[in-house]
């Protein structure tokens, strides 16, 4: 698993020619496909699609690709009153956590529509259910901890060549930070169900290992294991340290992120590698300063844990048709034109983030190569569990997640012994 996953982290790849065998013919006649997406606010990824649009409608003389752009929770509000109508767009913005748009029967499966030859296995598993695949996975992420260099050198702390602190050393680093008037760690959950997890899910994968943690987050294993509870108590810790901001309830995720790298600045930030596509924008526009000393460390090693080496990768944008779509073929022909090797290039060279298009990108290039190759130094000797928490929770459990391990308990509303109780309510099925 480890090697085969490092390859797609360093090379990276989704898939498919727009000339794939199956796609459709040219047709005298104007058509338009209709995409609905997410992500306005990157201009990485808008030229990324918005280019595949084009070679579309280059290939095809007469078809007209319609992109509209959304903020995530209007695209989700806006498909949740559409497709219930059977209306919509042809081709749509998802994410692998949403499976009731699959079992809802919103989406139609790919199989037969994409050719998958050189798409990972992997990352083609991310969107199966009962045999049949209904997303093509573009962005893939690992969950990465950003840290401000001169900051970390002020305090004068030296990371391990391996960027890995112990448990009792991050404690230590969260305590200098706050005595020297510096926010620890930059985080909020205004808009987001996840971002308050980041520390407490990578804590708990390397406490665990990769077959407990499934377990616990599929109902299988207790929140009352004693390896949990510990976890959960050195968290409680690092927040009665004051390692997030006071604002933490309402700050928003793109906020954190201005947080970090500018006003009032903190030390770390807790982040999917999808980091870079907000980050690596012009200043003006809200990007990190050309020259902002950003590095990446390893969530900490836990006492006696199972898996340090270990990590989550998970998949994050992905396309999909819409069953009401009555051009279907061409719906499939768009995704094809997203997923060829020169776009996965494009990807990575232009959003500096990971992919599922097999590209043969052995040198990284740009402004921001030094940070691309630090990104892979990373990964080296890493094992991989493939999704986040959010992948794997549903129903009242999602919920309680949500409320719980993302905001009441790292918002230190809530005592371990409460989030315990609260988490196996919803959670645990023994």
């Amino acid at each position: 698993m480890t090697k085969g996953i490092f390859r797609w982290a360093a090379v990276a790849g989704l898939v498919v020619s727009a000339c794939a065998a199956g796609a459709p013919k040219a047709s005298a006649e104007d058509v338009t496909l209709e995409v609905w997406t997410h992500e306005a606010d990157e201009p990485a990824k808008v030229a990324f699609r918005e280019k595949a649009a084009r070679d579309l409608e280059k290939a095809r003389p007469g078809v007209k690709v319609k992109i509209t752009w959304y903020e995530k929770n209007p695209l989700f509000a806006a498909l949740k009153t559409a497709l219930p109508a059977g209306k919509g767009p042809d081709v749509f913005y998802l994410e692998p956590d949403q499976v009731e748009y699959i079992t809802a029967g919103y989406v139609i499966p790919l199989d037969s529509l994409v050719d998958w030859n050189n798409i990972e296995p992997w990352a083609r598993k991310v969107w199966m259910r009962d045999g049949k695949t209904y997303g093509v996975p573009q962005e893939a992420y690992t969950n990465e901890l950003y840290y401000n260099k001169d900051a970390l050198a002020k305090l004068g702390v030296t990371l391990p060549a391996n960027g890995q602190l112990t448990q009792a050393q991050f404690l230590d680093l969260i305590k200098k930070a706050k005595a020297a008037n510096i926010t620890p760690i930059s985080q909020g959950v205004g808009d987001r169900p996840y971002p308050g997890a980041y520390v407490v899910g990578e804590a708990l994968l390397r406490k665990l290992g990769p077959d407990d943690y499934g377990k616990l987050f599929t109902g299988k294993l207790s929140f009352a294991d004693p390896r949990v509870v510990e976890v959960l108590k050195w968290v409680k810790e690092l927040v009665d340290a004051g390692a997030y901001p006071k604002n933490f309830m309402t700050l928003k995720l793109g906020e954190s992120h201005y947080y970090f790298y500018s006003k009032p600045g903190s030390l770390m930030l807790p982040m999917g590698s999808w980091y870079t596509g907000r980050a690596f924008v012009p200043e003006d526009k809200g990007g990190q300063p050309a020259n902002f000393p950003i590095g990446i460390m390893q969530y900490p090693a836990m006492d006696g844990g199972a898996c340090n080496e270990c990590k989550t990768s998970a998949i994050g944008a992905s396309f999909v048709i819409n069953a009401a779509s009555k051009q279907k073929d061409l719906a499939a022909a768009f995704l094809n034109a997203m997923s060829t090797p020169e776009m996965g290039k494009m990807w990575i060279e232009t959003v500096y983030l990971q992919t599922g298009i097999k590209a043969d990108v052995k040198n990284f290039s740009g402004p921001y190569a030094a940070y691309f190759t630090e990104l892979m130094d990373r990964q080296k000797g890493a094992k991989y569990f493939i999704g986040s928490p959010r992948d794997l929770v549903t129903g009242e459990c999602k919920d309680t997640f949500a409320q719980v391990l993302n905001s009441g308990f790292p918002g230190g509303l809530l005592s371990v012994d409460q989030t315990v109780q609260m988490m196996n309510k919803s959670c645990f099925k023994g």
